[in-house]
């Protein structure tokens, strides 16, 4: 402790000069004991140093209250100075008084740096927002006046900490019914249309995008048990009008309503429709098949899926290829669909659907594929009966409509009499014609 002690004396001693010349300058930058200001800072600023907080404290407090422009750094250290003593004191009293005391580093920081970059009066009150909700959490609009006038402030530069501990304080209010749900969609409204932004400026940074995408997560799982599609669309139809080919916002009304299951909405079609014009992708050319699919236009529903399929991730492929293959089955183009099953399975060889539209396929075409020979008219349901039990087997979520048809179907299995006669056994290799040209085993009804 000498040591320190006879090394901070040569520190304040080198120093005096400095001081003098200084406070001539700027006489209110020391207080009105530049040299006790000098020797107090020093000495709370070793110890801060060597995090001994207890020991800088006193020294601490004296320059708070003697010199409170000497610099910034009075207020960022005294946070942590503060911090440290609440989370070591178990008196409640104590405690809170330490608590106040924070409260006032914050606003002593804006009154006397407020105007510098670093000490900026909006980031200031977000992290004195933060603060007192992590030590006083139930003084709930206190911290939301806090956060609300960072935010309103610092706009574009707001901290990504900050707007989640905003809306998550909004949203809590909610909750306790002390503010209307319009006030949650008001802010997310605003706070989106923030993230969105910061968002687009930030994409080369992937860390800094990443925090960004977090607080966009944050936003849409806490507004998303209060959007309606009626919500949603109350506040995304008149910034639609304003600004129809917006790719940003189209994105957001597209996600948001996807998401809440509102995509017959007509407000869903358009932002659908507009973001494929403004920059097509295979995403948005199978949102396009997929909307077109649903409203019954087949025509235009498979234009958009053929253009999507290319450059689609495997999963999306995979479903498009399978809905490809139900417009064609439900246009008898049979040749076709069998195709896009085929390329759907290739990808997730367990979708049974495949299996089941082929069996059905099959079913549909035995008698006009088998003519007038009495067997190749019935050996379709073999072939389809196949199908269906490969269903069942790779896909246990389809086996009941699997075993439904493999029941209808198989009663259409020539009887052992007819097999008998056309000088067929059970079990024996059976290939079919027509565009089936499938081999199948013989099976009579039973």
């Amino acid at each position: 402790m000498k040591n320190i002690r006879f090394l901070l004396l040569i520190i304040v001693s080198v120093a005096l000069a400095v001081v003098k010349v200084s406070a001539q300058k700027s006489p209110d930058k020391y207080g009105t004991d530049s040299v006790s200001c000098m020797m107090h800072t020093s000495l709370y600023r070793e110890y801060f140093k060597q995090k001994n907080f207890n020991d800088a404290l006193p020294h601490w407090r004296w320059v708070f209250n003697n010199c409170p422009l000497a610099s910034q750094n009075i207020y960022i250290d005294g946070t942590r100075i503060i911090g440290f003593k609440i989370n070591e004191t178990q008196d409640q009293f104590v405690r809170n008084a330490y608590i106040d005391t924070l409260m006032m580093v914050f606003e002593k920081r804006i009154k006397y740096f407020g105007n510098v970059p670093a000490s900026r009066t909006g980031m200031v009150r977000g992290r004195q927002g933060l603060e007192l909700e992590k030590y006083r959490p139930s003084d709930t609009l206190k911290v939301y006046s806090y956060l609300r006038r960072s935010v309103e402030t610092e706009g574009i530069n707001s901290d990504a900490a900050v707007v989640s501990g905003y809306f998550i304080i909004i949203n809590d209010l909610v909750v306790s019914k002390r503010f209307s749900v319009d006030s949650l969609a008001e802010a997310y409204d605003k706070l989106g249309d923030l993230v969105d932004l910061k968002c687009e400026l930030l994409k080369d940074d992937t860390t800094q995008l990443n925090r960004w995408n977090d607080v966009k997560s944050l936003l849409e799982a806490r507004f998303g048990p209060y959007a309606s599609c009626g919500e949603i669309e109350k506040i995304y139809s008149p910034k639609f009008k304003l600004s129809p080919d917006d790719t940003i916002l189209l994105r957001k009304i597209i996600r948001l309503l996807d998401k809440k299951d509102c995509t017959g909405s007509e407000l869903f079609l358009q932002a659908a429709g507009n973001l494929h014009k403004a920059k097509p992708s295979g995403q948005s050319a199978y949102l396009m098949g997929k909307l077109n699919l649903t409203k019954g236009d087949l025509v235009k529903a498979e234009s958009y899926f053929i253009e999507a399929v290319p450059t689609l991730d495997d999963a999306l492929k995979a479903t498009t290829c399978f809905y490809l293959a139900k417009i064609y089955y439900n246009q008898k183009r049979y040749s076709e669909a069998r195709s896009y099953a085929y390329k759907s399975l290739a990808i997730n060889p367990a979708d049974g659907r495949c299996y089941l539209l082929i069996g059905n396929m099959y079913a549909a075409s035995a008698a006009s594929c088998g003519g007038s020979d009495e067997i190749a008219s019935l050996a379709g349901y073999w072939a389809a009966v196949d199908k269906f039990i490969k269903a069942r087997n790779v896909d246990p979520s389809v086996a009941d409509e699997a075993n439904k048809n493999i029941a209808v179907y198989s009663a259409y299995f020539p009887t052992l009499e007819r097999l008998l006669f056309n000088e067929l056994k059970e079990g024996s290799v059976y290939t079919l014609g027509c565009w089936i040209g499938e081999t199948t085993a013989v099976r009579a009804s039973h």
